[in-house]
């Protein structure tokens, strides 16, 4: 059996929440997909995901929601981290950090799981994300059919290592965080569907999603100016995958 699964990127601000409102339900009839999965992390006004975000990507068609450094931001959201179990904080945060990072689901007779894990290079300091979610597969392989990785960091060297590391284990590894897409879609040797970045759900026009005189100024003085949000038409970028439910390897991916 085949299933289509749409992994959308970094949500920014009310562009990328428009996005959603506008077109998620849409592209979810036109590819046909079975799950979608949803990068929110700077819904919040480019820092965090507030409460009704969180309840409006759900309405609008997000079965989980990854994140990462930047799901700190709003302490609305930390009740949720808890009780929501389809709304994912990185994985490799030490022992008794609020919140989980593994979603198990079942849809039409299919188990996913989908995983929210963190960088190290240029991050904020985490456990190391290799070993953390090596021993999380492992346990995720007895039980489910299609395994989902969300790594969430700058670095494209750590990104494509976690790939081959994660490779024939789960059914993709897609990279979020820098908010540009790469055009690097490929299916490793083991059977993992990979990308390093699968971009950004917001306005394309600017900064990675923010307004650009605020990003050229901060370059000119090096003052550590907040990025701002960049008004516009936002627009929805990310992948289809399509996976086999029996061996758990990718078919294909592409962008959308």
């Amino acid at each position: 059996m085949q299933v289509r699964i749409l992994m959308l990127g970094d949500v920014a601000g009310a562009p990328g929440m428009s996005a959603l409102f506008l077109g998620l339900s849409g592209l979810i009839r036109k590819t046909r997909s079975d799950l979608c999965v949803i990068n929110g992390e700077n819904a919040a006004g480019g820092f965090g995901i507030g409460e009704e975000d969180y309840y409006a990507m759900k309405k609008y068609g997000a079965d989980v929601i990854t994140s990462g450094n930047h799901i700190w931001q709003k302490n609305e959201i930390y009740p949720l981290l808890d009780s929501k179990d389809d709304l994912l904080r990185p994985l490799n945060y030490p022992k008794g950090v609020m919140g989980h990072g593994v979603c198990t689901l079942v849809r039409n007779g299919v188990t996913y799981s989908v995983i929210s894990l963190q960088g190290r290079v240029d991050m904020p300091v985490t456990d190391c994300p290799f070993r953390c979610v090596k021993e999380t597969v492992e346990k995720l392989r007895k039980t489910s059919d299609i395994i989902l990785v969300d790594f969430h960091a700058e670095s494209s060297l750590e990104k494509e290592a976690m790939g081959f590391w994660l490779d024939g284990s789960v059914t993709a590894v897609v990279g979020t965080h820098t908010h540009v897409q790469t055009m690097d879609e490929k299916i490793l040797a083991g059977g993992t569907g990979y990308i390093t970045d699968i971009g950004l759900t917001g306005v394309h026009g600017a900064v990675i999603g923010s307004k650009p005189e605020v990003s050229i100024e901060r370059q000119l003085t090096q003052l550590p100016m907040k990025s701002e949000i960049s008004d516009g038409a936002g627009s929805i970028q990310g992948v289809l995958i399509i996976a086999d439910t029996q061996t758990g390897r990718c078919l294909s991916i592409e962008r959308v």
